[in-house]
């Protein structure tokens, strides 16, 4: 599901495309956060190399992302086996403050 969103940036009105999409390698599974044309190169069952990724805390779990810094490039199908009983995304984190004294 792709969702619109509207951001006031100054005068005029962004819209913003984000879908998220389940990705996965050899090791494990994690949600992927497309936004704007990545949202186009997310299809199922492709492979995409996703470079300069990186990992966003959303609600206490880990969602990956690739901000203006990385790429993601669709590519030739992989060779590997998705791991799929390691969904990293399931597993909720929480901040805790450690006080040194």
């Amino acid at each position: 599901m792709v969702l619109q969103k509207g951001r006031a940036d100054g005068p005029q009105v962004r819209q913003m495309r984000i879908a998220e999409c389940l990705v996965g390698d050899e090791t494990g599974l994690i949600i992927f956060t497309a936004r704007n044309d990545q949202v186009d190169l997310m299809k199922e069952d492709s492979t995409v190399i996703l470079r300069n990724a990186k990992i966003d805390m959303f609600k206490g779990s880990m969602r990956l992302a690739v901000d203006k810094w990385g790429r993601v490039e669709v590519t030739e199908p992989a060779d590997f086996t998705v791991k799929e009983d390691n969904n990293l995304s399931l597993i909720e984190y929480e901040l805790v403050n450690v006080v040194e004294e």
